[in-house]
């Protein structure tokens, strides 16, 4: 016998420093109430806890449905925190990046439109992603991600990215955090390997798995990568010059964001000679070794340095709500 709706609650994890938290949840018990449902929970993040902590204390007591209104980080957290729950997680884009909900075509503007989702919408299985970091010291930590994590540059990128700035110009402040990096980037010994697939050994600056592969401003870093396929998509960056880092951005930037899009730009792509400085696998998972600490991030937060990092893909891991009618997580 299912609950009536007037027994049911949600609750609202939210960053105070990414909304305005008054008017979020006023927004949300009106619509909980015009749904017939019952007085909504509250749960404000702090530096110590993101999310994760918050999204199970939610389950715990009950809730129905959970939103969850930040930035990219504060969904990352809360959806660790809701994976395998079967608990309908609703997205209200805030913050500067709002990447899983690009990468789901969410509405990024209306947030009404997606608190209203949670009563009346649709409900789309995704993937989640799990990556074990091993320290130098030997000692490890696992967090989830929904959108890609990374070791390397990438990862020292958004150490050197000025919060401050961020605030003020958004994912453009990653560019002086890139600026900032490529001076004294050099590229590091890995070894890698998918699940199922031999060992490889490279020099690279930078190894991506992602579970989406849409970043802002239109850029395709992964053009066939989907949220809901059960596998994740590696990445590594070995270019081996300044020539190598143009072929790198003309992958990203023309090939996968222009040309992939048309069906004359891909016959040029199948034309083309290939070049290593981008390489692409796919899977289950990857372990990835490294013989001096690197840099390492998940969705766009630093997570310190590893020496290892094990990924893993939830399949569906995470049930994710979305407007009736809505395409979005059904790639």
């Amino acid at each position: 016998m299912t609950d009536s709706p007037a027994s049911q609650r949600a609750a609202l994890v939210y960053n105070p420093i990414k909304v305005d938290a008054e008017a979020l949840r006023a927004t949300v018990t009106d619509v909980s109430a015009a749904a017939g449902w019952g007085e909504p929970l509250f749960f404000e993040t702090t530096v110590e806890e993101l999310g994760n902590g918050l999204a199970r204390q939610a389950i715990d007591q009950g809730a129905a449905a959970v939103l969850v209104a930040g930035g990219d980080g504060t969904v990352r957290a809360v959806s660790e925190g809701m994976s395998t729950s079967g608990i309908p997680l609703t997205i209200v884009p805030s913050g500067t990046g709002n990447l899983l909900a690009r990468n789901l075509q969410l509405p990024l503007t209306d947030p009404d439109v997606m608190v209203d989702a949670t009563f009346t919408g649709e409900h789309r299985p995704i993937d989640i992603g799990f990556a074990r970091i091993t320290r130098a010291g030997g000692e490890s930590v696992e967090h989830g991600f929904v959108v890609m994590g990374g070791m390397g540059l990438d990862a020292a990128m958004i150490a050197n990215t000025s919060g401050d700035l961020k605030k003020k110009v958004g994912w453009l402040a990653y560019i002086d955090g890139a600026a900032r990096s490529l001076v004294g980037a050099k590229p590091f010994l890995v070894h890698y390997r998918v699940p199922g697939h031999r060992f490889h050994r490279a020099r690279v600056q930078s190894v991506l798995i992602a579970n989406c592969g849409s970043l802002p401003a239109g850029l395709e870093l992964i053009p066939e990568a989907s949220v809901s396929d059960g596998e994740l998509d590696v990445v590594i960056f070995q270019p081996k010059s300044a020539f190598g880092w143009l072929a790198v951005w003309r992958r990203v930037a023309w090939d996968n964001s222009v040309l992939n899009k048309t069906r004359a730009g891909r016959r040029v792509l199948r034309l083309r000679t290939k070049d290593n400085s981008v390489r692409y696998a796919r899977g289950t998972g990857l372990e990835l070794s490294t013989d001096e600490p690197q840099h390492v991030q998940l969705d766009g937060d630093e997570f310190g340095e590893g020496t290892a990092m094990t990924c893993r893909v939830v399949a569906g891991g995470l049930i994710i709500a979305v407007p009736k009618g809505h395409p979005g997580a059904a790639a």
